[in-house]
């Protein structure tokens, strides 16, 4: 469903322009933190153009439903728009088998695969839990051992916190939610209508 920004919090984050923050500008700093924390958070996985025009947000769950669905249309949309930098929270709030996925998806950065592991875990069947993850590290090519290691990794666990705090801080109600200039859209998404919030982010810059 489009609907304008869910909270005031980030009607305020979104006023900024998709560059570096000026605190001082538009609401002050702790808005400012927030667009920054959102938009360009430290260590978040990226997809698509990393140095791409127009910033898309998801914020994901591997064991959602809607997740899987939009995944081929996300994928899809960042093949034929090379303008597009795909920014990924993982906020695992179907469980601790989507916890596990999320920390072994954010531990493959490390060893260069988020994006190849991403897209299996919202291609694969049934739950995402410890074993089901796993097997799609060993289909992809991760070294399992090293993944399980990196895993244990302190600034995993502070990622998702940090995304799962700031859900809540903007008021998303849900997996997944798309973010893009001055809009938020909670649920699945087609292709064309992914092109239509980047469009509209991209044409109000």
């Amino acid at each position: 469903m489009r609907r304008p920004l869910a909270a005031i919090a980030l009607t305020l984050l979104c006023a900024l322009p998709l560059g570096p923050v000026q605190a001082q500008d538009h609401g002050g700093p702790e808005v400012a933190a927030i667009k920054e924390a959102v938009f360009n958070g430290p260590g978040l996985p990226v997809m698509g153009n990393p140095q791409g025009d127009t910033v898309l947000v998801e914020f994901s769950d591997y064991n959602c439903g809607f997740c899987r669905k939009s995944a081929p249309e996300v994928a899809a949309l960042l093949q034929s728009d090379s303008g597009v930098r795909l920014v990924v929270h993982e906020i695992p709030i179907f469980g601790a088998g989507s916890r596990y996925a999320a920390e072994a998806a954010l531990a493959a950065q490390a060893q260069g695969k988020y994006p190849e592991f991403h897209r299996a875990l919202m291609a694969m069947r049934g739950k995402a839990e410890e074993a089901s993850v796993l097997r799609v590290a060993r289909e992809v090519g991760l070294d399992v051992a090293r993944l399980q290691r990196d895993m244990q990794a302190p600034e995993i666990t502070q990622r998702i916190e940090r995304s799962l705090e700031l859900a809540d801080e903007i008021g998303l109600v849900g997996t997944p939610s798309f973010i893009a200039g001055e809009r938020a859209i909670f649920g699945y998404l087609a292709k064309d209508d992914l092109a239509e919030l980047v469009a509209e982010a991209r044409g109000a810059r």
